[in-house]
């Protein structure tokens, strides 16, 4: 049959059932107030997103910034499965920061000097991406022992799609990184 006179097209294949679903990495970090409650309240609130799997979550780290005079944060990384696309998983995150910047406001006579949660999207399946306000992988995960360790814990194969390296051989080549303790590890000086 000519394919170019007379030809008829199928229309496009509806797929039915779940939609697939994508393996991404989101990082997760705060450093004011209740640090740790903070974090793990952005966790729950993420499993309990329709379309969100958490299938991991690392351990907490406490890492030190690069501004001495704040606090140092407490960092992990979840490992999900979603059927949102990466920017609906975005979308969920920002909600999720504003969420806890909401209830800390209303527990509290004023808002917080810093952002109390952090979430980023490391890592969304093997998707490299550049939407403006949505850059994946992370485009500094790579300089960051603060994402990269807890990374370590729970995917240390996985490869960074832009860089063509594992989160292992990425954590061996920083040149210069930040401390980071598993959480409770850290020794404070009197003066701290």
């Amino acid at each position: 049959m000519d394919i170019q006179r007379g030809s008829t097209v199928a229309p496009p294949r509806q797929i039915r059932g779940n939609k697939r679903k994508i393996r991404a990495y989101i990082a997760l970090g705060s450093n004011e107030g209740e640090r740790v409650t903070y974090v793990q309240q952005a966790m729950q609130l993420l499993k309990d997103i329709d379309g969100i799997t958490v299938l991991e979550c690392s351990s907490l780290y406490e890492t030190e910034v690069f501004d001495l005079d704040s606090p140092w944060f407490v960092n992990a990384v979840a490992a999900v499965d979603t059927s949102l696309t990466a920017r609906e998983l975005l979308e969920v995150c920002n909600d999720i920061e504003r969420r806890l910047i909401e209830l800390y406001r209303q527990s509290h006579d004023k808002g917080p000097k810093n952002r109390i949660i952090d979430l980023d999207i490391l890592f969304y399946g093997r998707e490299v991406m550049d939407l403006g306000d949505l850059k994946i992988p992370h485009p500094r995960l790579h300089r960051r022992a603060f994402a990269l360790v807890p990374l370590l814990e729970i995917a240390p194969d996985i490869r960074h799609p832009g860089l063509d390296r594992s989160v292992d051989e990425l954590h061996h080549e920083l040149p210069n990184p930040e401390q980071v303790f598993l959480y409770g590890t850290r020794v404070v000086d009197k003066e701290d």
